[in-house]
């Protein structure tokens, strides 16, 4: 911005120095440099939490696109024409995440355009400068990288827009402008209510301009504007705290801490903005003490600032405007309202992506001011390299999930939210599951009331020899959190009936896990497991399995375990082949479900045949199955000429266990016995 601001209808540019390229050929320069800088972002796949909005599976029909503008809560926000662009994305190239890049990149890079455009429109001098350091800078990384923040860019194209428009409409008063103007900025809301200070932002640049503000020629026309900014603001703070879950202890603050996060965040942005090094997914979160006399150190100085800046405005109106827009545009994310990302950090990158124009815009001014080189074409060279080898390097840090979760662990070891997922990462891979158990219990290290972390460890921890009651302790810490999700006392239910003297408990957790959910078809499945240890209760636990499967006829588990109590009355062992089967089916690398499979069809000679070929998918999956050996060199033993095979079964099953003696006598009487 320059000095003293300018009279009404200044001239389109008044650029003081550096090179003058025609404006296509500046714009080429700005999108080429963004795509260069963002190129590593295009092989990067869905993070965390892209799968909110990138189309639901339940929206994807035409149907789905209704309830996005109609249904709240049918999406992560209520920002309906941000998931309508989405649920077209999905048509145009589904689950592909390169399309997805491609346009937020696009869309990035087309706001630094009209960025420059709105700053020659105000003859702010290096508009150009100010549009190549907004696309390049590495703190809007996170908002270009992250396909959810598409939001963010979606958002920027038609705040820019309308911007630009009522600039034009300020000039020449056409109703048609006007009413351009004001649609593109309600469709900016549509994306993301971050844009509602937009007319509080026009209103500081006609102040800027002109020195003063006229009630009918300025303040008027934006009446509709800070109304229905206003009202945007609102209901989506209700969203956020209806639906997002920005409710309870964690987001209780009073004023007084509300303001002392304010002042600290303000100038958190401020310094990223300035210094973009050891940028991070998750930033610590702050322990807000409003006692701290040292916590309000940051709010005394943006008064004080604020006040010096007013002292001098007769000298240059350009300061006080530029931390006006910045402290303002950044008052929805300041912690005066309740956002869900605020349970991880108060502050993140992307939530500075608007607020960043303003001190840009002055920064680009200052340069082809105060340093002329810096506009030279080799000024714009280092910079744009320099700034474009950061954005570059960070752009690694959103390629996939596990990079993300490890390069933020890496630079705040204290992300819960990070150990935690990084744990479901590596709890499904194979060998990670001592892995998984090292980041739930770091995650519980910082946040030990988070319920899903004490329960993801403790069904891990279940799964290891000797840790039971640590799962145990695990499970009733995850029920005392979180007393009302009946998953929670099922999971404890099933622990407590492996445990000696559990039984009882085990069918009363379990119980409540039913009463709490009657149709979670997994709690009626472990209260049939915890009733096996009661066999006058046999028909209840049959009635159990059968309910999980009538909910969930795609659950092995219950097959399985149907299957395991039909067999032990062998009248009624045809019908537990029948559910082995259908576990097998569905948990083809099971080699139980193939095991108790083969032993139901051994038991009748004529399908003897098929049970050798279920003790072979067995040990296909499983080659040291003991038991699985045993029995196909028993059914082998019935068919003629099999008996070399049979002997290398048995001979298999006593390398296994040779502690079992009348198994090698069997061995050396079945070898002794000749062909």
């Amino acid at each position: 911005m320059n000095a003293g601001g300018s009279h009404e209808g200044a001239p389109a540019d008044r650029t003081a120095a550096g090179p003058r390229f025609p404006e296509g050929g500046a714009a080429v320069l700005v999108v080429a440099a963004a795509v260069l800088a963002y190129l590593p972002a295009l092989s990067g796949g869905f993070i965390w939490n892209d799968s909110d909005y990138v189309t639901a599976p339940a929206l994807r029909p035409l149907a789905g696109l209704a309830q996005i503008w109609t249904k709240p809560g049918a999406t992560q926000q209520y920002y309906p024409l941000l998931h309508s662009a989405f649920w077209l994305e999905h048509r145009l190239w589904g689950d592909h995440p390169l399309g997805y890049h491609l346009l937020t990149l696009m869309l990035h890079a087309g706001a630094a355009v009209l960025f420059a455009r709105v700053l020659r429109k105000l003859a702010v001098p290096g508009a150009w400068l100010a549009a190549l350091l907004f696309a390049l800078h590495p703190v809007h990384v996170e908002s270009v990288a992250w396909i959810t923040e598409e939001k963010n860019t979606l958002s920027l194209v038609f705040y820019l827009g309308a911007a630009l428009l009522y600039l034009d409409f300020d000039a020449g008063r056409r109703p048609r402008t006007y009413a351009a103007a004001f649609a593109l900025f309600v469709l900016a809301l549509l994306c993301k209510t971050v844009t509602a200070p937009l007319p509080a932002v026009l209103l500081v640049v006609l102040w800027w301009r002109r020195g003063r503000l006229r009630w009918r020629a300025d303040v008027r026309p934006l009446l509709p504007w800070l109304a229905v900014g206003a009202a945007a603001g609102l209901f989506s703070s209700w969203m956020e705290r209806g639906y997002g879950g920005a409710e309870g202890t964690d987001f209780s603050l009073s004023f007084a801490g509300r303001l002392v996060v304010a002042g600290r965040s303000l100038w958190f942005y401020a310094g990223q903005l300035a210094w973009p090094f050891h940028l991070n997914f998750i930033y610590p979160r702050w322990s807000v003490d409003p006692s701290d006399w040292r916590q309000w150190l940051g709010a005394v100085a943006a008064v004080a600032v604020g006040a010096a800046l007013w002292s001098i405005r007769r000298r240059s109106r350009a300061p006080l405007a530029v931390f006006l827009i910045f402290a303002g545009s950044l008052f929805p994310v300041l912690g005066f309202v309740n956002l869900y990302g605020s349970l991880y950090s108060w502050v993140w990158d992307h939530w500075q992506y608007l607020a960043d124009l303003a001190p840009l815009a002055l920064a680009g001014a200052a340069l082809v001011r105060l340093w002329p080189w810096a506009a030279g074409r080799a000024g714009l060279a280092v910079l744009a390299v320099f700034l474009g080898v950061l954005s570059w390097a960070h752009c690694a840090m959103f390629q996939s999930d596990l990079a993300l979760y490890r390069a933020t662990i890496a630079r705040n070891p204290a992300a819960w939210m990070a150990h935690y997922n990084l744990g479901l990462l590596l709890q499904e891979v194979p060998g990670g599951r001592s892995g998984a158990v090292a980041q739930f219990e770091a995650a519980l290290a910082v946040k030990p009331d988070h319920a899903n972390a004490h329960n993801n460890l403790g069904v891990l921890l279940a799964q290891m020899p000797g840790r039971l009651p640590e799962a145990i302790a695990h499970f009733r810490e995850t029920v005392r959190l979180a007393p009302g999700v009946a998953r929670n006392h099922s999971n404890l239910g099933n622990a407590l009936a492996k445990l000696p003297g559990g039984q009882v408990e085990a069918v009363a957790e379990c119980g409540r896990a039913v009463q709490l959910d009657p149709g979670l078809a997994e709690a009626h499945n472990s209260l049939g497991n915890a009733l096996a240890a009661f066999p006058e209760r046999r028909p209840e636990r049959l009635a159990e399995y059968e309910a999980a499967l009538r909910l969930n006829p795609s659950l092995a588990e219950a097959h399985y375990n149907l299957g395991a109590a039909l067999a032990e009355d062998p009248a009624l062992r045809p019908a537990a082949a029948i559910q082995f089967a259908a576990a097998a089916e569905l948990r083809p690398a099971d080699p139980e479900a193939h095991y108790n499979l083969g032993l139901m069809l051994a038991s009748d000679p004529n399908r003897r045949p098929e049970a050798i070929a279920q003790f072979e998918a067995a040990l296909a999956i499983n080659p040291d199955y003991f038991e699985a050996h045993y029995s196909l060199g028993m059914a082998l033993v019935q068919v003629p000429g099999k008996r070399a095979e049979a002997v290398a079964q048995l001979a298999a099953a006593v390398r296994l266990r040779p502690d079992l003696e009348a198994l090698r006598t069997a061995l050396d009487r079945l070898q002794g016995a000749g062909p």
